[in-house]
């Protein structure tokens, strides 16, 4: 505790080194979806571990290679550090300001694919590691560092990770891939992710596209997709498969009195994206409430038929769609999947065909973990700003098998910000937001081990 502005002190003397460690990293491609230079960066992520003294090994999977290492501290605390080497696709291209591979540093941001999601909090935090370890010469506690190169597809072999290794996983925290602040400097803290049942559902009408002139007698494959997808969910956004709500755990009093304190940032949202109101005319604190704590059923892209420039007078004999649905507590995706199923059969849909893609149980933590008051009062002790404590984030992720199945409690703190582009063209993170989560991880490390 005494030599922690000692640390500081050596954070912001080698902060080029760290800025340089995070541009190294993030200027290696590790695209996931497309299968590019994930064998690269998983060695370069295992090579930065081991160059901090940790216990390190690529541990191999159905798919991408974990990296997992252990380093031993000065208390029996542990601390774990989920993170991912994976990025999403750069693609498109032409929206990017410079070339998203480059780790530009620009109007006081580093711009690149995958700084912000997750690159720059693992770096940030192997950077605290370092200095804690060149002040100290030891960590304060035990850390475990969790790396896969999955989760921008689903982590899907996460699950197949966690059972072959429980016994190497125990911990008393887990400090999450993600997180930052808000426009107001208040770090948002969440504990828990929504989980995610993903498909594709597809007809083929007839064996090939047909003149729209036969549209009277020939099966059209874009109006059965429309019409079973339109027996999914109702204009009142309620989601209409039978039994699809029967598991959601209803908030408790202690997480509802959380969300009255969660700023609304509805008319800053609503300006950005061009629209008057929220759905159903939402507002206020019915509407966190709903975002925080209910499912939904998305559709996220159509395809059927011709959609050029100009006419095309033909009826499509295949029809696909992309449907997400983002479960709470205590909703299971492959239950989801079945009861999905179940529904298009006795609707008159069973020529409909789905297929699941990367379903991830949803998690949440507990708001009395001793972990969350650390994070939150050493970032209060750092910035001088308030915190934001939400009980799940309203994204995806593996939390499920990492903390609940685990019993570990799990919070997010990191360098993102409002305007981070995460997963869109053109993605960053602030230089100082990056020097100030690595002073942060130090103090969390710190602070944990006598929690």
């Amino acid at each position: 505790m005494s030599d922690l502005q000692a640390v500081f002190d050596y954070i912001d003397a080698h902060q080029d080194q760290y800025i340089a460690d995070l541009q190294r990293l993030v200027r290696q491609p590790s695209v996931s979806a497309q299968g590019i230079g994930i064998g690269e960066t998983a060695a370069m992520v295992e090579g930065m571990l081991a160059e901090r003294g940790f216990d390190v090994a690529q541990y191999p999977t159905s798919g991408s290679p974990i990296v997992f290492g252990t380093r031993a501290g000065a208390s029996s605390k542990r601390l774990s550090f989920y993170n991912h080497y994976d990025v999403q696709p750069a693609d498109p291209l032409d929206l990017w300001h410079g070339d998203p591979w480059s780790a530009e540093i620009r109007d006081g941001r580093i711009w690149g694919r995958g700084v912000a999601d997750n690159k720059g909090n693992l770096v940030a935090r192997l950077s605290a590691i370092d200095a804690l370890l060149k002040v100290r010469r030891e960590l304060p506690l035990t850390v475990k560092y969790i790396v896969e190169g999955e989760e921008e597809i689903g982590s899907i072999h996460i699950e197949e990770f966690t059972h072959a290794h429980r016994d190497k996983l125990d911990s008393d925290g887990c400090i999450w891939e993600s997180g930052g602040r808000d426009d107001k400097g208040r770090m948002e803290i969440s504990l828990g992710m929504k989980g995610i049942c993903y498909i594709e559902m597809t007809v083929q009408s007839v064996s090939e596209d047909v003149h729209s002139s036969r549209a009277i007698r020939l099966p059209n494959a874009a109006w059965r997709l429309t019409w079973a997808l339109a027996s999914l969910k109702g204009p009142d956004e309620r989601i209409r498969v039978k039994g699809f709500y029967d598991k959601v755990r209803e908030p408790t009093v202690a997480e509802l009195a959380v969300l009255a304190e969660i700023p609304d940032n509805s008319e800053g949202e609503m300006k950005r994206l061009g629209i008057d109101s929220y759905l159903l005319g939402l507002t206020g604190a019915e509407r966190i409430r709903r975002d925080y704590f209910e499912p939904t059923c998305t559709i996220s892209g159509l395809l059927s038929g011709y959609t050029g420039e100009g006419s095309k007078t033909v009826m499509p004999a295949r029809a696909l769609a992309k449907v997400d649905h983002r479960l709470v507590p205590d909703q299971d995706p492959d239950e989801i999947f079945d009861l999905i199923r179940k529904h298009l059969d006795e609707h008159g849909f069973t020529d409909i065909e789905i297929k699941a893609f990367g379903n991830e149980k949803p998690g949440r933590s507990s708001l009395d973990s001793p972990l969350v008051h650390v994070v939150d009062e050493t970032y209060r002790e750092l910035t001088g700003n308030e915190t934001i404590i939400t009980p799940t984030s309203l994204g995806t992720g593996p939390w499920y098998y990492l903390n609940d199945a685990l019993g570990i409690d799990g919070c997010t703190a990191g360098a993102g910000h409002p305007a981070a582009s995460v997963h869109a063209p053109n993605e960053n993170i602030y230089v100082e937001d990056y020097i100030r989560h690595i002073k942060h991880a130090a103090m969390i490390m710190d602070r944990f081990a006598t929690a």
